[in-house]
């Protein structure tokens, strides 16, 4: 996979800003706007900051830790490599190579890995990527400790994909130890086809696996693109980013308690605000607990609450914009927004952030360099 074209829309990477809404994506700097938990205030010294770990990755798109690997990253390549951080060093030899496999470019490519809650005892992986082409599979693989072995693969879900954006590309174990895929509206803009209301259709939709007998279900609809979710590790409760269409990026909150089928109301509102006029499909209608205009950005990039060693900065949850950089927290209070900031730093390119077996965050830029957010 080439660099990424930041020029060529701003919306690379599987992040999906709306690609018909390209003269509104400035990513200006502005502080926070109307819908925002509240104001920014000044940043203490229990703050978030930035130090680069590693330069030179080939696109990077997701990176995730292991409990038990306490000095070690799997880092994902958008060509369709899983590389090892380790100790301070990348390892010479990839973990996974399935770049024969692979669409790369835009938004398509190999956009997520997740290990199995019990990887130390059976050795199992995931990874999301889009084939040859351009659809959606989710495939299944073992490793024998030190990489993945091709020849184990199990396909657990393989959708066609319509158009080339909104794939989504988010795997996650839940509390409840299903697999987690976030899945976008099908792609074009303003979801054409009415899928992500449609039960009849898995665009727009999370959906979650059970790796033992591939059985998939609907656990919430009317997203546009959740491009990066997760589940908070202390609560289980779950929080996603889901990329908007010109307006509003948004953050959508759901307790790990929640009775049934949530609803988080793409494409009937983008945000708060209604986007078409047209009956909302079933389940509890979500609003976000925090969002922000295309003032301040143009594609919500998610990340996680962090629990790791800093008591500080503990239950503040950290997102960003892919297209400005900029960095926002915000604690969490019985599933409410509160002490919002703009941290002090940005990252370029913002595709994803990770959290170590440790609890600790990390940052991954596009432009290829992963870096640790917390002390």
């Amino acid at each position: 996979m080439r660099p990424l074209l930041v020029l060529l829309c701003l919306c690379v990477l599987g992040i999906a800003c709306s690609s018909e809404a390209a003269s509104d994506e400035s990513g200006s700097a502005e502080s926070a706007q109307a819908g925002s938990p509240q104001a920014p205030r000044q940043i203490g010294r229990a703050a978030f900051r930035p130090r680069a770990l590693v330069s030179g990755l080939a696109s990077p798109t997701h990176a995730v830790g292991i409990k038990g690997e306490p000095r070690r990253l799997y880092i994902v390549e958008q060509q369709g490599r899983i590389r090892v951080f380790e100790s301070g060093r990348m390892r010479a030899a990839p973990f996974l190579d399935v770049r024969f496999l692979v669409s790369a470019g835009g938004e398509r490519g190999l956009l997520s890995v997740a290990f199995h809650p019990e990887y130390a005892e059976n050795r199992l992986l995931y990874v999301n990527y889009t084939d040859r082409d351009g659809h959606t599979n989710v495939v299944e693989y073992r490793s024998n400790g030190a990489r993945a072995i091709p020849s184990s693969a199990r396909r657990l879900l393989f959708i066609r994909q319509p158009y080339s954006n909104h794939n989504g590309g988010q795997l996650v174990f839940g509390p409840n130890g299903r697999l987690y895929v976030g899945m976008g509206d099908g792609g074009s803009g303003g979801d054409p086809q009415n899928r992500a209301q449609n039960m009849q259709s898995l665009f727009g939709k999370l959906l979650s696996i059970d790796v033992v007998t591939k059985g998939v279900r609907i656990e919430g609809l009317g997203l546009r693109n959740p491009w990066r979710f997760s589940f908070d590790r202390s609560t289980g409760d779950l929080l996603i980013g889901d990329v908007g269409q010109h307006e509003v990026e948004e953050i959508n909150f759901t307790a790990k308690s929640s009775p049934g089928l949530e609803n988080y109301g793409w494409d009937v509102f983008e945000g708060p605000t209604k986007f078409e006029d047209k009956p909302l499909g079933p389940g509890k209608l979500v609003q976000p607990i925090a969002e922000y205009s295309h003032r301040e950005g143009c594609s919500v990039t998610g990340g996680h609450v962090y629990r790791g060693s800093n008591k500080a900065l503990r239950g503040r949850y950290i997102y960003g914009d892919f297209c400005s950089g900029i960095v926002w927290s915000i604690k969490l209070t019985d599933g409410k927004a509160n002490d919002l900031r703009r941290e002090d730093f940005r990252i370029p390119q913002l595709t994803s952030f990770a959290e170590d077996g440790a609890g600790e965050l990390y940052a991954i830029s596009g432009g290829g360099t992963l870096s640790r957010l917390t002390p």
